[in-house]
């Protein structure tokens, strides 16, 4: 099998069906689903089994990657956030023909949120170009994206579960620092959800990520963290993002398509 996609859950039965449904119509074919859950309370497992997922007990991010990742059968692995979606049936396809073309081992998708806020788009922009103008030299990836040959996985132990905090971010560094290939790719973006930054605010969001940074800069990684940031700890308007979100992902859809032509 050439694709393991590994998405850790957590009481995700509003926004995983979404990303599920936008890889069930990839061109690309080669992949098998594993969804690493936390014990979920609702619906989680259900919705998982019923996309066809090979469900694993999961945990906090960083430990139910790497649950997921023991299981998988694939050449390379994809680990995505339950929130985030595929933005047409050729982002697959796209990525791992980029992948394979320029022999890149550890690689992430620029962010394009699902909101039609000015100051989302601002964010998620200023983001994507620090990351690509900081890929040859200090890497970055969030965990909504994060592509990696399993033989790296493997050779650099996975992702570190002592980090509490950017443990997608120490992960690609790690690799990095072991010599292998990162990459930004240029091909497709991948759809992020809002919705912690809604809930917890945007501008206290963007400190916590700027004091991430620096912290990692200087001390390292984040084996405690002195500010709240958790797993799955979204309230009850998960269906509503879904639903509002929808129309976006459909207009990527029909972007892609208009493209293509």
């Amino acid at each position: 099998m050439k694709l393991s996609i590994i998405i850790p859950t957590k009481n995700e039965e509003a926004l995983l069906p979404r990303l599920l449904k936008s890889i069930q119509i990839q061109t690309f074919r080669d992949f098998e689903i594993i969804v690493a859950d936390a014990k979920s309370t609702d619906k989680t497992r259900e919705v998982a089994k019923s996309f066809g997922a090979k469900l694993v007990e999961g945990g906090m991010p960083g430990p139910g990657r790497n649950l997921g990742a023991k299981v998988a059968c694939g050449e390379f692995l994809l680990f995505m956030d339950a929130d985030a979606v595929m933005p047409n049936d050729r982002f697959l396809s796209d990525t791992m023909q980029e992948i394979e073309t320029y022999a890149i081992d550890v690689g992430t998708c620029r962010l394009k949120p699902l909101s039609e806020k000015s100051v989302d788009s601002f964010m998620h922009g200023f983001y994507n170009k620090y990351i690509t103008l900081t890929a040859g030299v200090r890497p970055h990836a969030p965990g909504s994206c994060i592509f990696a040959r399993r033989s790296v996985h493997e050779a650099i132990g996975g992702f570190d579960e002592r980090v509490v905090f950017a443990e997608d971010m120490e992960y690609v560094q790690r690799a990095y620092k072991r010599g292998y290939h990162f990459a930004v790719l240029k091909s497709q973006p991948v759809l992020v959800s809002v919705r912690r930054l809604a809930q917890d605010g945007r501008l206290n969001i963007a400190a916590k990520y700027v004091f991430g940074e620096l912290y990692m800069m200087t001390k390292g990684p984040f084996h405690s963290t002195p500010f709240d940031y958790e797993f799955a700890h979204f309230g009850n308007k998960e269906k509503q993002v879904a639903k509002s979100s929808e129309h976006q992902t459909q207009n990527s859809n029909q972007d892609h398509a208009s493209k293509q032509r």
